[in-house]
């Protein structure tokens, strides 16, 4: 391949600025998603602790799900970012037609796999008194299902965008899609102003109908010349082998690694749902909240590593280390007001969820203490994760998932939670303690400089 413009550089001079631009869309972008799940978890808890439970457990299927796809979304990512370093605009528009070619395959299999292998997904759930909420989680996976190659194809293509570097067009289209989410899901719930009320199933109306919305929306972005790359026809519908295993090689320890962490989380999940449905709607709970948060450790992360990528793409590795201890410093800030507000307000925080059943609050409110701990470990963690990721030092990240999963979330998770009865506490106690083991090797790892000299 050749360069079809000149080179230049898309990094600003000023590391804090660089992040900031780069990061606070990326952090509007990712939070509006979970802050949809939060406000759709909010509504489906009204219904009942069942659905609630059902529909936490279908959305970790979805996100099982995605996890694979996340070959195409980061591979393509890691390889943009440094073409846009570089200027190498044809570069970068030629690995965007080919994740999106492979994206329609993929789209259209997993849609499948939703709607036919609902049934046997949910047969996880066994303990007594969970038939409502294998019922409730059925009916949203399936309804979601026939709306998934537009929501698939429409999360591989923002994912790209975001990691070019367009953070500001994603947070336009996800805020799109989410604030018609939120428009239509007490309506559809609920059966407000005349709409039929389809209580879980609206639900999953909802988030398909604004999904499908936003897919158009990316589709005439990445038609428009607006953003850093562009949607060619051409590139969309001619394999290059060569590209496509520069992708895979690119994206599959990075699918691997978040492979492993939502088997690790469905896990943990499972472990709950042996515990009871009280156990599980507080996880549910948990889980819900740590969604947004997480989201906003990921805007920070995907910031580091676009930056990081831009940086190393235009061969400035001295910037690349600064800007990655900015944004250590600015996230260590935010991560701070984060863990102060967890501990000041958690019954009012767990009642936002679940206000009928008090042993859901009263549970809930016990483990949030723990919960607010294991933030300062996920937090500072992704956005040395991001830096790591951006350089291409993929398959550390990778085994080392594997390898602290396998230890803590599976193996000390199920003794602390049922050999030593510590039940839910125990199953977050133990996920804290492995955070912190895994924040320290990356750090270690950081520091060695390895990062500064991988090719991709």
């Amino acid at each position: 391949m050749t360069t079809a413009r000149p080179v230049r550089r898309y990094v600003a001079a000023s590391p804090l600025k660089n992040i900031l631009k780069t990061s606070l869309p990326a952090v509007v972008d990712l939070s509006s998603q979970t802050i949809m799940w939060t406000i759709e978890a909010i509504l489906i808890g009204k219904l009942s602790a069942a659905d609630f439970a059902g529909v936490a457990m279908a959305i970790q299927i979805v996100i099982l799900f995605f996890t694979v796809i996340l070959t195409f979304v980061v591979g393509s990512s890691l390889i943009i970012s440094r073409h846009v370093g570089a200027g190498e605009d044809w570069e970068a528009n030629h690995i965007l037609g080919q994740s999106l070619m492979i994206g329609v395959i993929v789209a259209v299999l997993f849609s499948a796999i939703w709607y036919g292998g609902a049934v046997y997904l949910f047969q996880l759930i066994r303990h007594e008194g969970t038939e409502a909420a294998r019922a409730a989680g059925v009916t949203y996976l399936r309804t979601v299902a026939l709306f998934g190659p537009f929501i698939i194809l429409n999360f591989i293509a923002v994912g790209i965008v975001r990691g070019s570097g367009d953070t500001h067009y994603s947070m336009i289209i996800n805020v799109l899609i989410n604030g018609l989410n939120l428009l239509l899901a007490p309506l559809l719930i609920f059966g407000l102003f005349g709409f039929p009320r389809l209580e879980v199933r609206g639900a999953a109306l909802a988030v398909g109908i604004s999904h499908s919305v936003g897919f158009v929306a990316t589709f005439v972005l990445l038609r428009s010349h607006k953003s850093r790359i562009f949607l060619s026809f051409r590139e969309l519908t001619t394999p290059n082998w060569h590209s496509l295993r520069r992708l895979f090689n690119a994206g599959f320890p990075t699918t691997v690694e978040q492979l492993v962490w939502a088997v690790a989380q469905f896990i943990m999940m499972s472990y709950a749902a042996m515990l009871g449905v009280t156990a599980l709607a507080a996880h549910g709970v948990l889980l819900r909240i740590q969604g947004v948060l997480s989201m906003i450790y990921l805007g920070f992360g995907v910031g580091a590593m676009t930056l990081m990528g831009q940086n190393l793409g235009a061969s400035d590795r001295q910037l690349a280390e600064r800007t990655a201890h900015t944004a250590n410093a600015v996230v260590g800030v935010f991560v701070t007001a984060i863990v102060a507000a967890l501990v000041l307000f958690s019954d009012e925080i767990v009642r936002l969820f679940v206000t009928s059943d008090h042993q859901v609050v009263s549970l809930g409110a016990r483990v949030l203490y723990v919960f607010a701990v294991v933030q300062i470990p996920k937090a500072m963690g992704g956005v040395i994760m991001g830096h790591l990721r951006g350089a291409g030092d993929l398959r550390w990240l990778m085994w080392l998932a594997v390898i602290s999963s396998a230890i803590f979330e599976v193996g000390l998770g199920w003794l602390v939670t049922f050999i030593l009865g510590a039940g839910l506490l125990g199953i977050w106690s133990v996920h804290t303690v492995g955070e912190f083991a895994r924040l320290a090797l990356n750090i270690w790892r950081f520091r060695g400089g390895h990062w500064k000299f991988i090719d991709i």
